[in-house]
């Protein structure tokens, strides 16, 4: 009965939550989509990403939360199988300067690999990105779009994830003023049933206005 009742549950987040049941930290409470009604200044964006996909559904940081670690979703290499590379990007926020309250947001991301350790700025929020693309490899290749990330602190520091190497960085994005980072939407091509899987081609974030120092 016991068992019967924990499967009920996860099932009701996943419903409720997006993926939030992914995440394994007890002490990491998941957003999801339960904050996107927070209000935001900005969007930053790159240039570099890949075509393939659809913009999913967005995921905010509660209200006065702000981005202040990170984890990646990669998949290692598959040698002679189907490469994915970079699946998903999940957000670690925080309240000003409060690290005991966490909570966690992802937006959709892809099937394939593990969750890397998390990364944090030393002090501060995530305020600009830098993503690591390799381009489309033609209708021969094995496609895997975004690779890896790089986040810029408001502290200054550079933190870049654990993702592939292939392809190469473009140019930053615009940085979030007077804030950070407080949510994430992604861009990612479903399963294709045994063909060429790319998963995450693209990653935008919402920028929200701090109402104290961080």
């Amino acid at each position: 009965m016991a068992s019967f009742l924990t499967s009920g549950f996860c099932l009701l987040a996943v419903l409720v939550l997006g993926q939030c049941a992914q995440v394994k930290k007890p002490f990491v409470s998941c957003a999801g989509v339960m904050y996107n009604s927070r209000s935001y200044t900005s969007m930053i964006t790159v240039k570099n990403g890949e075509k393939f996909g659809n913009w999913t559904w967005p995921e905010m940081c509660p209200p006065d939360y702000f981005a202040v670690g990170f984890s990646l979703r990669v998949e290692s290499k598959q040698f002679a199988a189907d490469d994915t590379a970079l699946n998903g990007i999940r957000l670690i926020c925080t309240k000003n300067s409060d690290r005991n309250s966490i909570y966690s947001v992802e937006s959709h991301t892809g099937y394939y690999g593990d969750w890397t350790t998390t990364q944090y700025c030393p002090t501060g929020h995530l305020v600009s990105f830098q993503l690591r693309v390799e381009p489309h490899k033609g209708i021969f290749g094995d496609d895997t779009a975004a690779n890896n990330i790089r986040f810029r602190c408001s502290s200054n520091p550079t933190l870049e994830g654990h993702g592939r190497d292939w392809g190469e960085y473009g140019h930053w994005s615009d940085t979030c003023v007077d804030g950070g980072i407080c949510g994430i939407e992604t861009k990612m091509e479903e399963h294709q049933g045994g063909l060429d899987d790319s998963t995450l081609n693209d990653v935008r974030f919402h920028c929200c206005k701090s109402t104290a120092q961080a």
